[in-house]
């Protein structure tokens, strides 16, 4: 019998930890496998086949997912008109990674591109009903720098 494992030895020790309901976990799973190079920590399958736990790591984080349990309150985005919740994920190349998702079944929400906050970024949205912004940090920018420049951009000037 092994050591007995913490929560802090699951989770990293990481504070924030998102928990996603989506329509069809199993799939959601391979899906972040493939297009996020997530690696599946472990999960928790009903005898029907539903899965009610698991948990993934990208990179250094870890995603909770589960499927549908309507009675409980845990619904998918689809069943509700939507998630106004995106993730970004930092990436060594924004361009091949976007490619990635996109090949792995992602849809392209905006090109990758040089952002004002110092970023080579682009946003996909998966199949499971949310946004990834896939993000090749480039440039340190101050939050001062930042404004200026988002100002800038919002008076019809360019950063």
């Amino acid at each position: 019998m092994g050591a007995k494992q913490t929560k802090a030895d699951r989770s990293g020790g990481l504070t924030v930890q998102p928990h996603l309901t989506v329509h069809d976990a199993k799939a959601a799973i391979d899906f972040y496998v493939k297009a996020f190079g997530a690696v599946e920590q472990f999960r928790l399958v009903e005898p029907s086949g539903r899965v009610g736990h698991a948990e993934v790591k990208i990179g250094d984080s870890l995603l909770m997912i589960n499927d549908e349990y309507p009675d409980f309150g845990a619904r998918c985005p689809a069943a509700i008109g939507g998630s106004p919740v995106a993730f970004r994920i930092e990436v060594a190349d924004a361009d091949a990674a976007v490619e990635r998702a996109i090949k792995a079944g992602a849809t392209a929400v905006r090109p990758v591109q040089d952002e004002f906050y110092g970023d080579r970024m682009g946003m996909v949205a998966c199949p499971f009903g949310y946004r990834w912004s896939l993000a090749q940090p480039k440039e340190i920018v101050s939050p001062a720098d930042m404004q200026e420049r988002w100002t800038k951009i919002l008076e019809g000037g360019q950063s």
